[in-house]
């Protein structure tokens, strides 16, 4: 007679968080200005007005947009937030930068609205392998947010986690 298995993650109180849960849905967008600068290096300030007004900015609608330029041209802020000042009745979000930066901006948003009561006193497992671009500051602001609550913060997966903190008895 075989033994019954018993899974003891299943009865544990061990509770997962999956970022990959909340990563909202919406094209990521890296808008690179350096095609509207004269010779990719300088920016004509009548000329640059010009592209930003003929522009359809309604394409960006539910988008996230990291607004950048990739040439080595002095651009003014004012330019950046001209363009900004465009996208944004369409767009989910618009940062200055790279796309990295606009991951970060989302999770560290996202996060402040989660909601972390359940996992008080319990051990937490954040899961790791996602498939989507999780920044790692997101992990960052995770830990962060879950440490003054979990009992104990474990990343991978239930099989084959990695301890991260464990509270102070």
């Amino acid at each position: 007679m075989a033994a019954e298995i018993i899974n003891r993650v299943a009865n544990s109180k061990l509770k997962t968080f999956d970022l990959e849960e909340i990563y909202p849905d919406g094209q990521r967008v890296l808008f690179d200005i350096k095609d509207w600068l004269f010779e990719e290096i300088i920016l004509k300030e009548k000329d640059f007005r010009q592209f930003v007004k003929d522009h359809d900015w309604s394409r960006y609608k539910h988008s996230f947009v990291a607004v950048t330029c990739s040439a080595d041209a002095i651009v003014p802020s004012w330019a950046y937030m001209l363009i900004a000042a465009e996208i944004t009745p369409f767009a989910n979000k618009v940062v200055i930068g790279n796309l990295e930066l606009l991951e970060t901006v989302i999770f560290q948003e996202l996060l402040n609205f989660v909601d972390l009561r359940d996992f008080t006193g319990c051990p937490v497992i954040i899961k790791g392998c996602a498939e989507k671009p999780i920044p790692y500051s997101a992990y960052a602001f995770l830990i962060a947010k879950l440490q003054p609550l979990a009992k104990s913060i474990l990343f991978g997966e239930a099989c084959s986690s990695v301890p991260l903190y464990k509270a102070k008895k």
